[in-house]
């Protein structure tokens, strides 16, 4: 499993610290995989397991006592958990989880780096009855939403079993083009372009054992297919003058495979996408209320990780 890694970059939790990786510490900015405290004399333990808990369950990451939180960072030592056997072992006996320690000296000050791998797949680090997160400078609680994806993730992927009753005729052709077009493009294949539908689909795994697979029909079904065999695929546009306003201005529901309504809801979401102007020393530069790539991307990733499994519709709100 990657983590992300205290300079923001994908790959293997190390397990040590080193003087020298300490300074680019003191350097990097603090989020959820990096924590800093000074701890000068102690530092409370109960708190240290919520934090190595939230760390944790947010992807792993390193802890670091005797370093001032506030930039720009200095090291001022601590003292805090002597001797650290102790606390190593009762952090595996509260959290499960094998938590390597580091004690820097310092020329400052002695240093203490607690490294916490990611949690298991599928099963969220609790302690004293709530599973924690990082929730700007604080501790909070997972949201429910956030815990139901964590467990989801050791079942299997819905989007990937077949519909039995579904068949090709419930997709829609110029979707399987728009796709196949899309796949060319990034691909560079153009092999593509002369295979059949069904093993276009195929290749793709869309179509499984001669089946459709739940994702074809989410990305390429017709509208009476998805109101016949995933009706809770439909994806809810509404538009509001006012954030607290209760009614909507504009509502559109689109229910048919994303490939064939994407761009209509981008467009749709544009024609009330203010430009607001701000100036740079002699040049002044418009810039959109909403960046299109970014609200692509979210709507995308709404669509694409949701469970299916769940009655209910997706909805894009987007009011000024």
């Amino acid at each position: 499993m990657c983590a992300t890694n205290w300079c923001g970059q994908e790959g293997d939790l190390a397990v040590s610290t080193t003087i020298e990786e300490l300074g680019q510490f003191l350097l990097a900015k603090e989020n959820e995989h990096l924590e800093f405290k000074e701890a000068k004399e102690r530092y409370d333990f109960e708190l240290l397991v919520k934090y190595c808990a939230a760390l944790a369950n947010e992807g792993g990451g390193r802890m670091v006592l005797g370093v001032t939180d506030a930039r720009p960072r200095r090291v001022v030592g601590s003292r805090a958990f002597e001797p650290i056997e102790r606390t190593k072992a009762g952090l595996v006996e509260r959290l499960h989880l094998r938590i390597d320690v580091d004690e820097l000296a310092h020329s400052d000050g002695r240093v203490v780096a607690f490294h916490v791998p990611p949690r298991p797949i599928g099963y969220p680090i609790g302690y004293k009855g709530a599973y924690w997160m990082r929730g700007g400078e604080d501790l909070i609680p997972m949201t429910p939403d956030l815990l139901q994806r964590i467990f989801a993730e050791a079942q299997p992927d819905y989007s990937a079993t077949v519909c039995p009753a579904a068949t090709l005729d419930d997709l829609a052709p110029e979707a399987i083009e728009n796709f196949r077009a899309r796949w060319v493009a990034k691909s560079k294949r153009t092999d593509l372009l002369s295979l059949a539908p069904e093993q276009l689909l195929e290749d793709a795994e869309l179509v499984v054992d001669a089946q459709l697979t739940y994702a074809a029909l989410v990305l390429l079904g017709t509208r009476k297919a998805l109101g016949k065999h995933l009706a809770q695929s439909e994806v809810i546009f509404e538009y509001r003058s006012d954030e607290s306003s209760i009614s909507y201005q504009r509502r559109h529901e689109y229910r048919e495979g994303f490939l064939l309504f994407h761009d209509a809801l981008w467009n749709t979401i544009s024609l009330r996408n203010d430009l607001f102007s701000y100036q740079d020393g002699l040049f002044r530069y418009d810039v959109p209320a909403f960046n299109q790539d970014a609200v692509r991307e979210a709507i995308l990733n709404a669509v694409s990780h949701r469970d299916y499994r769940l009655a209910g519709s997706t909805f894009v709100r987007q009011c000024h």
